[in-house]
């Protein structure tokens, strides 16, 4: 299954994913790992079509609209994985913990998008899985209040990122020559140039 997971960008037109699919791509998702178990993260999913085109409007910049993924996909699914900081920031406020201040500023990087982004993949991973293409990619930082009125996402949840979901119309790309090589990317006991 891993090894067949790519971003796909064009699904056949008029062939929804089935509700239980969804369900399941959902539920895998919140098996994610989450520092201190926070759980910091939601996922608003949109299966009908006139929320997928809201979503495509709000998400799509004004500027050269053209190049934005978000203008130019056609998927019978989308999920926005969104962030919740605070969640993380008060669970690490209680005894056990002992970040009675609520600052963030002892992270060593953000585990709200870290953690949100592993319930992604699990859902990239799940939608290949079940026979499926996906494609997760981010939204503009320009564009992220018109999703929040769009959808009423609270203010406590930051959008990461949407993932598209449905029956792929591409084939496979060869990307031969194109992956680093592994040395580059992987340090075995010490870090080599």
């Amino acid at each position: 299954m891993v090894a067949r997971r790519r971003m796909v960008r064009r699904y056949l037109p008029g062939r929804p994913v089935p509700p239980e699919v969804v369900e399941r791509i959902v539920d895998n998702a919140l098996r994610a790992p989450s520092a201190g178990f926070s759980q910091g993260f939601g996922f608003l999913v949109l299966d009908e079509p006139d929320a997928v085109a809201r979503f495509r409007q709000a998400a799509t910049p004004d500027h050269d609209p053209d190049n934005w993924y978000a203008a130019t996909f056609d998927a019978p699914l989308v999920i926005v994985a969104c962030s919740n900081k605070g969640a993380y920031l008060d669970r690490y406020a209680q005894p056990d913990k002992g970040f009675t201040d609520r600052s963030d500023a002892w992270w060593p990087a953000p585990y709200w998008d870290i953690d949100t982004g592993f319930g992604a993949l699990l859902m990239l991973l799940t939608a290949v899985d079940q026979g499926l293409g996906a494609c997760f990619f981010g939204i503009a930082k320009t564009r992220l209040a018109p999703v929040r009125r769009a959808f009423g996402i609270p203010d406590r949840f930051l959008p990461i990122g949407a993932i598209t979901v449905g029956y792929a119309d591409e084939p496979p790309r060869d990307l031969r020559g194109r992956r680093k090589p592994r040395r580059e990317l992987v340090h075995v006991g010490r870090w080599s140039a």
